[in-house]
């Protein structure tokens, strides 16, 4: 190394420890809060894996495509997601399976329920989205091994820091679609609608919210995708699901494991996508 640059190690900014004392302050004044946070989502996703698994996997398979059927009408997508959750039981990752639907189903919801607000607020705000668009672009760039670290030290082991780091990862698309949506709406349309005196809530719930609602269904197809391939990522802080038995396999070289359980989630990715195009083609 030439001295130059030497000189400049030898100054280096100290941005871990202060990234240390940080997390510390939080674990040492809040970790009440945050233990509280992590018990709460740790109740409310084992109870509803319970419930899943409470009911017949067949009977559950059947409602599963009953509902698919219901959104499209379509009898060929129906037998396809019953083969597809079929196909998983024969393979005996069925408990996993559902760990992971609600994971991902979990995350999801909470994303687009956080991100749609977020995003309609920075569409109506250019301050917010100038102060949003840095944070969207480190959320998403950021590896996410770097922020596992840290959430694992505040939420620990489990089921609720996998989908803490699901919702880091996955909110960035709804907020960014929900944007796009709002701001795409055309001038005239906004025009047209506030020509006869409507408000802005009016305006946001009769004219821009259904102009942009196909390009909000895209976001929740990719916040679901998104979400599905952090499976992996969250069994390596607890997560229970189909990412345990592919990070088991990995340790081992067990090569039957694997291929079975990312089989699995290839079949779970092909149901998800497919019942998520169903619910915005029905938007439209």
């Amino acid at each position: 190394m030439d001295p130059v640059s030497e000189w400049i190690a030898d100054y280096k900014i100290p941005i871990g420890r202060w990234g240390k004392q940080f997390f510390d302050f939080l674990t040492d004044n809040f970790e009440w809060f945050f233990d509280s946070i992590a018990e709460g989502l740790t109740f409310l996703l084992d109870g509803l894996v319970d419930i899943l698994l409470a009911v017949p996997p067949v009977l559950l398979v059947a409602l599963i495509a009953g509902f698919a059927w219901w959104l499209k009408k379509s009898w060929k997508l129906a037998a396809g997601v019953a083969l597809g959750l079929l196909f998983i039981i024969n393979q005996g990752l069925w408990k996993e399976t559902c760990e992971t639907i609600v994971l991902v189903v979990g995350a999801t919801a909470m994303s687009m329920a956080l991100g749609v607000p977020i995003g309609i607020w920075a569409a109506h705000s250019e301050r917010v989205y100038r102060v949003l668009h840095p944070l969207l672009d480190l959320m998403q760039t950021l590896p996410t091994f770097v922020y596992l670290i840290p959430v694992l030290i505040l939420f620990g082991l489990g089921i609720a820091p996998g989908m803490i780091v699901t919702v880091i990862f996955a909110m960035p698309a709804p907020i960014r679609l929900t944007y796009l949506g709002i701001t795409s709406v055309p001038r005239p349309m906004i025009e047209a609608g506030e020509s006869f005196g409507a408000t802005k809530g009016q305006l946001l719930w009769k004219v821009e919210l259904p102009a942009a609602l196909p390009t909000i269904m895209a976001g929740l197809t990719q916040c679901i995708m998104l979400s599905l391939s952090m499976v992996v990522i969250a069994a390596l802080i607890g997560a229970n699901g189909l990412g345990k038995p592919v990070v088991r396999a990995l340790n081992t070289v067990n090569i039957p494991l694997g291929l079975e359980a990312g089989l699995a989630i290839v079949v779970l990715a092909i149901i998800l996508d497919r019942v998520a195009r169903i619910g915005e083609g029905k938007a439209r």
